[in-house]
């Protein structure tokens, strides 16, 4: 009860001042130092005209003592208490105190005005036994069935493992009562709380239940404070392999030069479980393992269900794109919170991370599974396997770091299987004799030989390879175009140009023509631009950032831009022999080809047409490009985006995440995960301060998780506000429990009930409409008749109506209601005082008796003009 309302309740007062003590050992003690400042205080209220009732605080603070004073006109108001640990028998019943309260006032008239009472019981039901808590602790040891710790993969626990409901307090009141109408002395009462005309009730929850999704997700959050890497975690590397293949670092080179493998597509796409548990047994028995090897395959099929299947992928990533949930406002949080979409791989595996680290090892759990997955990533790389439950196409920059990261060597993985199943679909492409398959065979300084002597322009889709790749500078093309390649650039296509075979055309473009030789104009296949995650994104910022402002470094910077543009050009000049930088625009940017229609010589009217402003100003990006680009396919060129590199700093930086640097990328997915869990649970209960809540969340989420680094008091207020949801949607079901909302045959009864129990936890006190006679009233008075009989070891109530004779019954019957575990009454008069020809005035004395504490309240009026 706060200092406000402990004032109302004692004295009837809302306005008042208090002088307290301002330490501890300070404190009011003495009687006469006591008396002292009450006097002090009256002279102050009389020398100052306030009306303002004024206090002073005696005796220890623990106690809560305050007697005041307030003056009026011609009207004294003393304020007076009593405060005892043990209560006098005489004093705990309506009669002992109505002694009191008389003796108080001093009425010299008689017989003495009746005394108005209002009355007030508490009683306290603590015991729920009839009721268990429906909410049980997941089973930590279940497996079966997709099924880890008792849980469905993919979905977060929920509920509270106690009742967050501790106890239920009854108060029924009598607020009009007058004296001689009820009795209540220590032989007999009245007082029978079904007959109390008002009942109230308020709960009390209990302090911090342990709630399961709170403790998943704060568990998780803890990861992020470890400083472990997982090799000092788990011990040696798993990534290490055999001391022979690792003492000579010539074996790590020679693997990056030679050709690729073939991929053997006999292989079954379900021994890819198996390939992390085997290289970790090497170094570390399988009893060692912090994750059993049932619950660590289950999980790994949960994530890449493809490998349950001997079929290899089709090369669909994803899940199906047009599956309306995508389109829900639910699925869409992602881009508010950076995690991952909820059918993602990120996102599942950020819920069997957060699962993991709860029931199945801890933090050493979470290093072993983090291993196994980045050996999965590996070998889905190396065997051209697409990752499963990533969305096609360039990474997601609205997605965490680490879908990102996921996408890219998704990206990588598609580039090398189309470039490898291109090898054996496009031999029919090459050209006269087998400068490719030589290729393969000689290396690339004698091809380039065999180019010159055969007067081929350059090799075939077949002689690529991973390690050649990378230093392809197509120098045949430069020694075959030499001379006459740098004219081109400068005059448009020259004579000798048109003479070269059209390579890379993908489909011949509408009705435009080459403005040289009137030629249909081709569109060419180019390369698909590099695709980047935010972090390249951001050091690509970070180096045009420091070419400066410099004319040098303008240009330098704006030919790192143009790659893609040279690109597309050379392809252009390859698939059309004696185009004009003219025509390459006409395709390329269309507004900056002007047309006109002006008259010729002949007085004809014509279409005239010419490059934009922009493209002529001296040194011209566009121009520079033209003249240095050569006519080389898409497929014969430097590639924009080298896989087999980005998909080695892929691995390189998934290999050295620390668990901690791994649950902050995962964190936003586990806070997006447990937002979507609270949602749909509040959905069944329909809660609507919980509604604006959780709106209150997602705001403060996306505002705090859009941030690279966010505090972690942000983060751990964030799981806070959770858990708190989840206790209140614990505390609805609780109640629901109790007063059987679902067992209700009527709907009128059930919507009441439902709208009692809402405004029970909404409101610190609930009016119980038709008190102990109402729907709700007798629901709550079996409650106590039950928890009475189950206390008293009584037989139950359906028992006790069966038995015969009414002695049998008397015997056995148990009183409905404990005893009250605090009763408040109030005694109000108005008589005259100090004399007989005083102005009547207002009396009140205010009474609490609880188990360890009495206090009596009372303020006694005086008339000061007539006394």
């Amino acid at each position: 009860m706060t200092f406000l309302q402990e004032h109302i309740a004692w004295y009837g007062l809302r306005e008042f001042v208090v002088i307290a003590p301002a330490a501890n050992h300070d404190a009011v003690l003495s009687e006469s130092k006591c008396n002292l400042l009450l006097s002090s205080v009256s002279i102050a209220l009389g020398n100052t005209g306030c009306q303002v009732p004024l206090f002073v605080q005696i005796h220890h603070k623990w106690r809560r003592m305050y007697v005041g004073e307030c003056q009026g006109h011609g009207v004294r108001t003393d304020f007076e208490m009593v405060h005892l640990r043990k209560v006098p028998n005489q004093y705990t019943h309506l009669s002992g105190l109505l002694d009191i309260f008389k003796s108080k006032i001093g009425c010299p008239l008689t017989p003495l005005p009746p005394v108005s009472i209002a009355i007030r019981f508490t009683y306290v039901l603590q015991d729920w036994q009839q009721y268990f808590w429906p909410q049980q602790p997941p089973d930590i040891d279940a497996l079966v069935g997709g099924e880890v710790g008792g849980l469905e993969f993919g979905k977060l626990p929920f509920g509270a493992c106690e009742d967050p409901i501790s106890e239920l307090h009854l108060a029924t009141t009598w607020p009009h009562l007058t004296e001689g109408i009820v009795v209540d002395n220590d032989v007999y009462s009245d007082l029978d709380p079904i007959q109390a005309p008002h009942w109230s009730v308020r709960v009390r929850k209990a302090e911090n239940p342990q709630c399961l999704l709170g403790d998943f997700v704060t568990e998780f959050f803890k990861i992020c404070r470890r400083k472990e890497s997982t090799d000092e975690i788990l011990g040696r590397s798993t990534f290490e392999e055999e001391g022979r293949e690792i003492a000579d670092i010539t074996h790590a080179l020679s693997k990056l030069t030679e050709p690729a493998p073939v991929p053997i597509h006999k292989l079954s796409v379900s021994n890819m479980v198996h390939t992390a548990k085997k290289k970790i047994r090497k170094h570390r028995g399988v009893e060692e393992s912090p994750l059993n090897n049932d619950v660590l395959n289950t999980i790994l099929l949960f994530l890449f269900p493809d490998a349950a299947s001997e079929k290899p992928l089709d090369g669909s990533s994803s899940t199906d794109s047009n599956n309306p949930v995508s389109e829900s406002e639910d699925y869409n949080l992602y881009n508010q919170f950076k995690s991952a979409p909820s059918d993602s791989l990120t996102y599942k595996l950020a819920l069997c991370l957060c699962m993991i680290n709860f029931y199945h090892g801890g933090l050493k759990g979470v290093a072993h599974l983090w291993q196994e997955f980045v050996l999965e990533m590996r070998f889905r790389w190396e065997n051209n396997f697409l990752i499963p439950g990533l969305a096609s196409g360039p990474p997601d920059l609205r997605c965490c770091l680490l879908h990102q990261k996921l996408q890219m060597l998704n990206c990588c993985i598609e580039r090398k299987k189309a470039r490898d199943e291109g090898r054996k679909t496009n031999t029919s492409d090459m050209y006269p004799g087998d400068a490719g398959k030589a290729g393969d065979q000689l290396g690339p300084d004698n091809l380039k030989d065999m180019d010159k002597e055969k007067g081929e322009v350059g090799k075939s889709w077949d002689s690529w390879s991973d390690s050649e790749e990378e230093f392809f500078e197509c120098l045949s093309d430069t020694e075959e175009l030499k001379g006459n390649g740098q004219e081109s650039g400068k005059k448009g296509g020259p004579k000798e140009m048109t003479s070269l075979k059209p390579e890379g055309r993908l489909y011949q473009h509408g009705k435009l023509t080459l403005l040289h030789n009137g030629e249909p104009l081709y569109i060419p296949v180019t390369q698909e631009p590099a695709p980047m995650t935010e972090d390249l994104l951001e050091e690509q910022s970070e180096v045009l950032a420091k070419l400066g402002t410099s004319a040098e470094g303008a240009h330098l910077r704006a030919r790192m831009q143009s790659a893609c543009l040279l690109s597309d050009m050379e392809s252009f000049k390859a698939a059309n022999p004696g185009c004009f930088l003219e025509d390459f625009v006409r395709w390329y940017s269309p507004r900056d080809y002007i047309e006109e229609e002006v008259i010729d010589e002949k007085g004809n009217m014509v279409l005239k047409g010419e490059l934009s402003a922009r493209m002529k100003i001296p040194s011209n990006m566009w121009v520079e490009a033209w003249e240095t680009a050569k006519p080389i396919p898409a497929r014969r060129q430097r590639r924009l985006f080298d896989d087999t590199r980005e998909a080695e700093k892929v691995l390189h930086y998934l290999a050295v995440q620390k668990p901690a640097d791994l649950a902050r990328h995962l964190l936003p997915c586990v806070i997006h995960a447990a937002v979507l869990k609270v949602k749909e649970e509040e959905n069944l209960e329909n809660i609507s301060s919980v509604k604006k809540i959780i709106k209150q969340i997602i705001t403060h989420s996306s505002k705090v998780l859009h941030f690279p680094n966010p505090e972690d008091k942000k983060l751990e207020e964030i799981i806070h506000q959770i858990t708190n949801v989840e206790a209140i949607i614990a505390r609805a079901r609780s109640l629901k429990a109790k007063f059987g909302t679902e067992k209700c045959e009527q709907e009128e009864e059930k919507e009441d009930l439902e709208r009692f129990v809402s405004c029970l936890l909404e409101q610190p006190e609930v009016l119980v409409v038709g008190a102990g006679r109402g729907h709700a009233g007798k629901i709550i008075h079996k409650l106590f008749v039950n928890a009475q009989r189950a206390a008293a070891m009584a037989p139950p109530e359906e028992e006790l109506k069966r038995m015969g004779s009414p002695e049998e019954r008397r015997q056995n019957s148990v009183s409905d209601f404990p005893p009250p575990a605090g009763r408040e009454l109030i005694l109000r008069t108005t008589v005259p005082r100090p004399a007989p020809y005083s102005r009547a005035l207002p009396q009140r004395m205010y009474s609490v008796l609880t188990k360890e504490d009495f206090r009596l309240a009372g303020a006694f009026s005086s008339d000061t003009s007539f006394f």
